[in-house]
Formats: C-alpha cells, sequence, structure tokens
C-alpha cells in the first residue's frame, strides 16, 4: 500500500502544454513538478483536446470532417447501445479484463500516458503521487451533440452511458498509475461548470449536476484513488464543495473572492482533511504571466491564506492541506509563456515549503 497523499503545498500541473512531442512535454513536466507528475495532453492534436480524447467507446459516436456527433438516427445505434451496457456490465460484474475492454484510453488519443509511464518506471523519479485526469462528465455531455445539434446530456440514457464511460476510463487510469506504488490522483475537468446557473444551463438542475459528479468520483474512491474536481472560471462553488470530492481546484489568481463567499462549506470541506489546489498562478491573459514573478504571487497567496484563517482554518493547516497549481493548463499559451507558467507554480512552491 502507498503512503497516504500529503498536498504540503507541492506543485502540480493541469495537463495541457503547448507542444508537439509528448517525450520532450513529459520531459518539461517532469522538471518542474517531479514530485506529483501527470500525463500530458497536448492540443496540439485535435484528437487530444478535452472532449475527442475521452469518446471512443461512446454508443452511436460518428466523426465527420473532424467533428464528433451521436448518430441516434443510425439503425445500428440500438445495438451499438446494448452492446456498451453488456460490455460495462462484463466488467463490472463478470470479470472482463477493463484493459481488453472499450474503455481503455486510446494510446492514438493519450500517448502523454505512456510517455509518463515509460518516465517514471526507471529510477530517476521517486515520486510522491502521480495524477491522470478525465474530462469531466458535465462538460462531457454538454460538448458531445447528437444528428440534431442538442446536447447528449437532454438524453438521460446518452447522459448515463456518458458518465459510465468516463468512470471507467477514470478507474482504468488508476489500475495503470497504481502500479508505481504511489497515490493516484484523478481530477475531473469541469470548465462547463462556470455556465451553472447562466441561461444555458437553466434546464440543467443542481441533482443532474450532483449525480453525475458522484458517479465518477465514487469510481475513483472505489480503486483508490484521489477525486479532484477542476473548475477554471468561477462557478457555484457550494456545488462543487458538496461533493465527495478530495481535491477542489480553483482559479485563486482571479476568482478568489467568489470562492471565499461560501464561508461555511470551505470550513466543512478543509476540516474534513480535504485539498485546494490554489490555482495561483495566471493562465488565462498574457500580460498576466508577463507580469508576476514569484515573490507578487507568494505575496496574493500569504493575502488570500489570510482570508481562510480569518474563517478559523489555521495557517499550518492551510499549508497541509494545499497544492499549488497554475490557473488552468497552458496548451493555447506560447511555449515561452507555458515555461514560465510551470516555473512559477515550481518557484511559488517551494517557497512555501521553506518556510513550514
Amino acid at each position: 500500500m502507498p503512503e497516504p497523499f500529503k498536498a504540503d503545498c507541492h506543485p502540480l500541473l493541469i495537463g495541457s502544454l503547448p507542444l508537439t512531442d509528448h517525450a520532450k512535454a513529459t520531459e518539461l513536466m517532469l522538471e518542474f513538478t517531479p514530485s506529483i507528475p501527470l500525463w500530458v495532453q497536448l492540443p496540439a492534436y485535435p484528437e487530444e483536446l478535452m472532449v475527442p480524447q475521452f469518446a471512443t467507446g461512446l454508443p452511436g459516436l460518428r466523426s465527420d470532417e473532424g467533428r464528433i456527433f451521436v448518430d441516434r438516427t443510425s439503425s445500428q445505434y440500438e445495438g451499438e447501445l446494448l452492446s456498451f451496457y453488456e460490455e460495462y456490465m462484463a466488467v463490472m460484474e463478470d470479470g472482463k479484463e477493463l484493459n481488453e475492454s472499450r474503455f481503455v484510453l486510446d494510446d492514438l488519443k493519450a500517448r502523454g500516458f505512456t510517455a509518463l509511464l515509460e518516465c517514471l518506471q526507471t529510477d530517476a523519479y521517486s515520486p510522491l503521487a502521480v495524477k491522470g485526469q478525465v474530462t469531466g462528465p458535465i462538460t462531457f455531455c454538454t460538448g458531445i451533440h447528437d444528428e440534431q445539434n442538442s446536447a447528449i446530456f437532454y438524453d438521460n440514457q446518452l447522459r448515463d452511458a456518458g458518465v459510465k464511460l468516463l468512470a471507467m476510463k477514470a478507474r482504468w487510469q488508476i489500475r495503470g498509475l497504481a502500479a508505481l506504488n504511489r497515490p493516484v490522483l484523478i481530477f475531473c475537468d469541469e470548465p462547463a461548470l462556470a455556465g451553472y446557473g447562466t441561461s444555458e444551463f437553466i434546464s440543467i438542475s443542481r441533482e443532474e449536476i450532483l449525480a453525475c459528479l458522484h458517479e465518477v468520483v465514487e469510481a475513483i474512491h472505489e480503486e483508490g484513488g484521489l477525486a479532484g474536481v477542476h473548475v477554471c472560471a468561477n462557478t457555484d462553488w457550494s456545488l462543487v464543495l458538496d461533493t465527495a470530492a478530495d481535491i477542489i481546484s480553483f482559479d485563486a489568481y482571479d476568482y478568489f473572492d467568489r470562492f471565499a463567499l461560501y464561508r461555511e462549506q470551505i470550513i466543512r470541506f478543509i476540516n474534513a482533511g480535504n485539498i485546494l489546489a490554489w490555482g495561483i498562478v495566471p493562465t488565462h491573459q498574457q500580460e498576466n504571466i508577463s507580469r508576476e514573478t514569484a515573490e507578487s504571487l507568494l505575496e496574493q497567496w500569504h493575502a488570500k491564506a489570510d482570508v481562510l484563517e480569518k474563517m478559523g482554518i489555521g495557517r499550518s493547516v492551510i499549508q497541509a492541506q494545499s497544492l499549488i497549481t497554475p490557473s488552468c493548463g497552458t496548451g493555447s499559451l506560447p511555449p515561452e509563456l507555458a515555461v514560465k507558467v510551470l516555473r512559477l507554480t515550481r518557484e511559488v512552491s517551494d517557497r512555501l515549503r521553506q518556510t513550514r
């Protein structure tokens, strides 16, 4: 059994990098976040964009000139749906090997996973934990549409299949990464939750969102992993804090003041021993990345940690139950700015850890 995971302000990345070579991207990631490495996502390849990367195996999935969608009008659709659930039950109840199912991550779409395992199977690295990720179920099921351009979230059967697909791909990652005998973190990346409460999501209920997240988080826990939820903008944070996630990853650079409004939920979350992943290093505005330094970001972090301390959470507890991250992935940035984001993440982490 691996040792229990201790956050202790270690640096961690969200996932995407603006490179085209998976081996070089993995080396870059390991240079700056060796204590908690992850498998890199390179959105320069369309198949590694958030939704397509995890869509393989969904019943009815079709591709047309680079666009993926679900075709429910196909004569094969009902058979594909039945086959999906039969395979799901075969893995969950009948002993079928997960590694021989549709639920594996296609190496053509997740080459970073293989690159990470190859690096960590050497003696050069001894990480505290390893991280994987899946697209969150809300983002995934509102990001894939059917033949009528309606999000599959609004089809109960397809939504259920989409959520189960993600849960199984999370399970597959944990089983692969667990061979390293380190704690495994799996983040659900949920940028779509920034739209909760807006007119775009007016017909999506809180209960539906929590049910979807619960199924994926529960699968991660059943496999022995720690579950994180990452939202790179503002949302109704009570929604995320009320899940069973072990880690909440938020944009602390731009949205801390809004996050801090949820005082009671934050206190309850921290008192339960959970972890805040502080996205204190900006990624959204290039001028902010260019302007900030490790010193300026460290000053901001301490000022924001003061707010939590005034809630009654001890500073030592805050630091013990925090990770330091960029506010989001760096896949859309120029490479030189992405490297600066990684460097700042490591430097802020190092300085916080030196003052413990």
